[in-house]
């Protein structure tokens, strides 16, 4: 995979935009230590991830599971950058007993990203998006790919309710995702993402919640209308949530929406 895009730049740009609201929801975020270090060898790789238990876990019972894919600037290998954004949103009490789950955030390498996608940068810095068909995945696609098929093996992992999500880099990873495992996740909600439209079709089937920035001038949101449109040209009827005025950091409004977590779990069986 060829990324054409300034990474320097992106990491100095995507916290601008961010803003308050972003600071905000970092210092409201509870003790992340309950996430807890893990990392899966496989195929000669490594995946490390953060990964958090439901209140009194009993291995004997069956959960559901939340898999959560980061954005590009919380790629890098200290297994901690990861959880800037969301895991406040599952550590909340409410949401702990009310939706005991298993919630996992594996973490990008710096040298990786989650889907195959070219990026080129004009003089100007306007970036243009160019997403694959097929292709091998990436070597940080593999390591979920692989995670995903172990948590397949699990014997306390509810395989009627295996969730995925994801922000940006992790909203265009969670379309990929969808692709290869079209017959794995049980619903899925993608932010400020981005797919080609011809992969739809692999998962037109699965219950999407979509959200974008109308304003985002780093993922356009034109990348999720056309998805909405394509899936809803199929048959679908995802969920679309585009908020005027709002740029990159479309991820607080969906995660300050009161109905994402009812709405992921109702979802049941792939």
């Amino acid at each position: 995979m060829k990324v054409l895009l300034n990474l320097a730049l992106l990491f100095y740009i995507l916290p601008v935009f961010a803003g308050p609201n972003l600071l905000k929801a970092q210092d409201a975020i509870p003790d992340t230590s309950l996430y807890q270090r893990e990392q899966l060898e496989y195929n000669g790789g490594k995946l490390s991830y953060r990964i958090l238990y439901p209140e009194n876990f009993d291995k004997n019972k069956e959960y559901p599971v939340i898999l959560f894919l980061h954005g590009a600037g919380e790629r890098g290998n200290d297994n901690q950058k990861q959880l800037t954004h969301g895991a406040g949103l599952f550590l909340e009490k409410t949401n702990r007993k009310k939706y005991p789950a298993i919630v996992i955030f594996p973490q990008c390498p710096t040298d990786s990203y989650w889907s195959n996608v070219d990026i080129e940068a004009d003089q100007n810095g306007k970036r243009s998006f160019h997403f694959g068909t097929d292709g091998e995945p990436t070597k940080a696609m593999e390591g979920v790919l692989a995670l995903v098929d172990d948590l397949q093996k699990k014997t306390y992992v509810n395989q009627d309710q295996i969730y995925l999500g994801g922000l940006s880099m992790g909203g265009m990873g969670t379309f990929e995702l969808l692709r290869r495992r079209p017959n794995v996740f049980a619903a899925a909600f993608a932010i400020c993402g981005g797919d080609n439209v011809e992969n739809v079709k692999h998962y037109k089937d699965v219950p999407l919640w979509i959200f974008h920035g109308e304003d985002d001038s780093i993922v356009p949101a034109s990348h999720s209308i056309t998805i909405v449109e394509k899936l809803k040209e199929l048959g679908s009827k995802p969920r679309f949530n585009l908020y005027p005025g709002v740029d990159h950091n479309s991820w607080d409004n969906a995660f300050a929406e009161p109905k994402l977590l009812r709405w992921l779990f109702r979802n049941k069986g792939a």
